[in-house]
């Protein structure tokens, strides 16, 4: 591998790396080799994670070899043992370390490295990128939860991640985990030693030496070189201390450094209600009630029934109870003036508040210490396999480690009272169905309430990490722009800085801030406009043109899910979903985990499927596709921003957020204003979705700013700083059409793409998961499938075409068979007939038409030009049925059509256009058709989900193929009274 020098550090490189990568380097070796901290960015694409990881490793093999240096010239200080030559070494490498440490033997430790990022997913790619370099023979370790690593049968089907924790101690107690038993003997085994294992892997290696991949890794990490772990491990006190992580002398690198200040608030922060203190009264009298019963039967219940030891007495219980008591007394006592908004307090409300209880400094270790010993018991005991297990008053000693969690020094309070606030609010009453099998809650006598305790400033999570002894800080992420309002958040010496350019030039971007749509219509998505439904159908428009314009994958982001759901729903019922579906199948992030890896796959199959010509996804920003997930090459070849993601302006913790600024602006001029955060939140949030594409030095694509918003000046100047001079202004439609038109005829010509196989491997970070996307063809469509040249120009010449998905394709010679045959037995069934279940994740994929067969004949006619753009004057929803019906009338006579295909295209045009819950009612229709043959009812029912006035008579009227031949003729009658109507 190429070896650069950088500082006097030798650094080995996978590649000969880019001037941007050299400086990144250099910086990095600078905050390490002086001990300071630093704030880096480097965009997205320009290899940050494999620079930051060769440079510091490069760093710590030096020190270490510097220290050996040393310890050897303290065991041999006569020349004739070679302590001359030690001492040069030792000099040359103190000047490449830039060690001032005093050359005293073994009397101090080497330097160890924790690498820190927001997921696991993002550590796992991480981890692959080491294993690229030369330094993957380091020590390494990764850290993860019990949820994670637990292999125990029994432990880890547990769903409560407290109650895991608690199974998961009384099972090491009575030594009865094998699993743990076996960590002692088996973690010097040489595989764990030599391998870079990440969490999948360490699981696999787990369960194949038949050792606790949980402690095998707490165990790794005491002679780690490099230690991966998420965030919160580093910056919350409590995970701190439960993985037993010590950072005295220890370099932290943070990855994605753009989410710190929010973890930093909120791993600082907490919330407490009303029914809280009440469950842990009850689960107190839960324990009380089963010493009673014992002392009542003479009989050792423990001893018997459960074999967990009682380290608390009767006693402990009453003290408890009585404080719960006092606490719950305290809390009713409280009146909320402002029942609408809530009441804010300053912080020392919340101490004078547990001080009600007796709660204070010095007094809180020893009610935290019984409160684990009652939750252990309870949480392990056998009483009930539905008693509520501790979780209340785990919640409750988390408030109090919290709370008490620096002291009670002057300092401390002075911090306390700078960073924090107390707001209270009314705890609404869970709304839903009982649980019969939850016992009874405590009625509470009075009204609930919320107390939220709340950290408004990164400093202090920061300050305390400081506190413990690192080595250097260093925060890096690709969207850190603005740097200073960033650094001044941050309340920590912050020497080293870097604003990287981005590897690619000019001619691979192109950027425009677009104002107005098609039609002419102002794009502003601000909380006024964004339900005006004139807004919404010229957003709607836009995207359609871009959908004939943008080759390969399109991105578009949305401020939020409500507007996400509120754009899809309107084009939905005006029938422009379809159309823009027509022209590329659409994918919906989900908002549930558990449905986006399948979204995911489906996406990036599609992108690589040559009987289609890409794919739109859309997103919402700060959701998960907007980080984390790589869009390269065909993928992502435009990102469409449609508004400004402002946080909630009304949510509690946001306006006191802008309080505290403004508080802290009197103080110090140079903060940031309440106003100018509120913004830079969503520019921040932009520019992590923009992130999304251009991945690479030969990458490329289109980045469109779909709101007038983001002509102000202010915007701009927050927008990562590689993209600022790329911004075009567009105020008209048709100029940023022909610049489009342009820069990918260009791009296609001069940056050609990559085989199919280059975008194979696809990582979702945001779900824990990886994917291979499909890369190879069969033979007999490999030749014109992946001639990508082909492909994009027919994106140039959309307007020539009639549809760039409909084809002329010769008839496949099959056996005839019902429609609902064919629902029933197509292999990739869109609905399940049989049971009559939908698919839940496939409510998401908006398919066009499916294509088979060879590479698709195409049909030019005579057309206007700018066919792509027939929504520009806005047609009515009645003209716009007459032209559908009239081809949906053609399609009728067409007696060669191809049964199936014909099936399969009505059905995906149909749920394209339907809700999940009226796609399920029309499965039931032709479910119950089938079974009972009652024509009326589906006729009612088809009436209702495709009503004429909303742009659907094309649906109800394509309906006639799959009929049984005795309803045909009254249908046609039926159909005939609605043209009259």
């Amino acid at each position: 591998m190429p070896e650069i020098t950088i500082n006097n550090i030798i650094v080995n490189f996978p590649f000969k790396p880019y001037s941007v990568q050299e400086e990144y380097m250099t910086k990095v070796i600078e905050c390490l080799q002086n001990n300071k901290n630093g704030v880096l960015e480097s965009p997205t694409g320009t290899g940050k994670t494999l620079s930051l990881l060769c440079s510091s490793l490069s760093w710590l093999l030096t020190r270490k070899a510097q220290m050996q240096a040393q310890s050897l010239i303290g065991a041999v200080d006569n020349p004739t043992f070679g302590g001359h030559f030690f001492k040069k070494l030792n000099n040359e490498l103190k000047e490449a370390t830039g060690s001032t440490k005093p050359s005293t033997g073994f009397t101090w430790a080497a330097p160890k490295i924790i690498y820190a990022s927001r997921t696991h997913s993002q550590l796992s790619q991480a981890m692959q990128e080491l294993k690229r370099t030369s330094y993957k023979h380091v020590s390494v370790a990764v850290l993860g939860s019990r949820d994670q690593l637990c292999i125990h049968p029994e432990v880890s089907k547990e769903t409560n991640s407290s109650n895991k924790i608690h199974m998961c101690h009384s099972k090491l107690k009575s030594r009865t985990c094998f699993y743990y038993n076996n960590v002692e003997t088996r973690k010097e085994d040489p595989f764990f030693k030599q391998e870079v294992l990440d969490i999948e892997d360490l699981v696999k290696a787990g369960q194949k030496y038949r050792c606790c991949p949980y402690f095998l890794s707490r165990e790794l990490k005491q002679t780690a070189d490099i230690t991966f772990m998420p965030y919160n491990y580093l910056l919350d006190p409590k995970s701190r201390r439960s993985q037993g992580i010590d950072l005295q002398n220890c370099v932290v690198l943070l990855d994605e450094a753009h989410n710190i200040e929010k973890i930093c608030e909120e791993a600082a922060s907490l919330q407490i209600c009303s029914t809280d203190i009440a469950m842990c009264i009850e689960e107190l009298s839960v324990v009380m009630e089963d010493m009673a019963k014992e002392m009542t039967e003479q009989n050792d219940f423990l001893t018997e029934t459960t074999n967990v030891q009682k380290d608390f007495t009767a006693d402990d219980l009453c003290i408890l109870k009585s404080m719960f008591l006092e606490l719950e007394k305290a809390i009713d006592a409280i009146e909320i003036k402002k029942r609408e908004e809530g009441d804010t307090h300053p912080s020392g409300f919340i101490f004078e508040l547990l001080e009600k209880a007796q709660l204070t400094h010095g007094k809180e270790q020893l009610v935290i210490d019984k409160l684990d010993k009652i939750v252990f018991y309870l949480s392990t005991a056998s009483i009930s396999p539905f008693a509520r297990k501790g979780n209340a008053l785990q919640k409750f000693s988390d408030l109090l480690r919290t709370v008490f969690s620096s002291g009670n020094s002057a300092r401390y309070k002075e911090k306390i009272k700078q960073c924090y606030k107390v707001y209270i609010q009314v705890e609404e009453p869970k709304k839903g169905k009982k649980d019969v099998w939850e016992s009874k809650k405590k009625v509470l006598k009075n009204e609930g309430k919320i107390i939220s305790y709340w950290c408004f400033s990164p400093g202090y999570s920061m300050h305390q990490l400081m506190e413990q002894g690192v080595h250097s800080i260093v925060l890096t992420s690709g969207t850190l722009s603005p740097l200073q309002p960033f650094i001044s958040d941050l309340g920590i010496p912050i020497e080293v800085q870097l604003e990287n350019p981005h590897i690619v030039k000019g001619d691979q971007i192109c950027v425009g801030v677009l104002s107005q749509g098609p039609d002419g219509y102002s794009l502003n998505s601000s909380f006024n406009t964004r339900n005006d439904p004139k807004y919404i159908m010229s957003l709607g428009r836009t995207i359609f043109n871009f959908s004939c314009l943008i080759p390969e994958g399109l991105l578009v982001f949305f401020p939020s899910y409500p507007v996400m759901k509120k754009c899809r729903e309107e084009w939905q019922n005006v029938g422009l979903w379809t159309k823009i579906a027509e022209r590329k199948p659409i994918y919906v992030e989900p908002q549930y985990r558990d449905e986006f890896a399948s979204i995911m796959s489906e996406y990036y199959e599609k992108i690589n499927d040559p009987s289609h010509k890409g794919a739109i996804f859309m997103a919402v920003c700060r959701g998960k596709v907007s980080e984390g997930l790589d869009f390269a090459n065909a993928n992502g070849r435009a990102v469409l921003i449609t508004g400004l993601p402002f946080p909630p302006l009304k949510d509690p913790r946001v306006i006191l957020k802008q309080q505290y600024l403004e508080e802290m602006k009197r103080l110090d001029k140079e903060t940031l204003s309440g106003q100018q955060w509120y913004q830079l939140e969503a520019s921040r949030a932009v520019n992590q979705a923009i992130g999304r594409i251009i991945r690479h030095k030969n990458d490329y694509g289109a980045i469109i700013l779909c709101d007038c918003r983001f002509e102000n000046p202010s915007f701009k100047k927050q927008l990562s700083a590689w993209l600022r001079p790329h911004v075009k202004k567009f105020n008209n439609f048709g100029v940023i059409t022909k610049d489009l038109r342009d820069f990918f005829k260009y791009a296609n010509r001069a940056f050609p793409q990559p085989n199919s196989g280059m975008y194979s491997s696809v990582s979702l970070s945001a779900t824990s998961a990886s994917f291979d996307t499909i890369a190879s063809r069969t033979s007999k469509n490999t030749s014109k499938a992946n001639d990508h040249t082909t492909r994009v120009e027919d994106n140039f010449n959309i307007d020539l075409y009639v549809d760039g998905n409909e084809t002329d394709k010769k008839p496949t010679e099959v056996k005839k068979k019902s429609f609902f045959e064919i629902l029933a037995t197509d292999s990739k069934p869109m609905i399940n007939f049989s049971d009559c279940k939908l698919k839940e994740q496939q409510n998401f994929s908006e398919s066009a038409k499916s294509t088979t067969g060879s590479a698709p004949k195409r049909r030019k006619i005579k057309i206007l030009p700018m066919e792509c753009n027939e929504y520009v004057s806005g047609p009515s929803t009645a003209s716009d049925a007459n032209v559908t019906n009239s081809q949906q009338n053609h399609t009728e006579a067409d007696d060669s059509t191809d049964k199936k295909a014909l099936g399969k295209t009505y059905l995906k045009k149909v749920k394209c256009s339907l809700s999940e819950s009226n796609y399920k009612i029309f499965a039931k229709m032709i479910q119950d058709y089938n079974s009972t043959n009652n024509f009326e009812e589906l006729l009612k029912v088809l009436q209702t989900l495709f009503p004429p006035n909303k742009g659907l008579l094309h649906l109800f009227i394509g309906f006639k193929h799959f009929l049984k031949k005795q309803h045909i003729a009254p249908f046609e009658s039926h159909v005939a009274l609605l043209g009259n109507t």
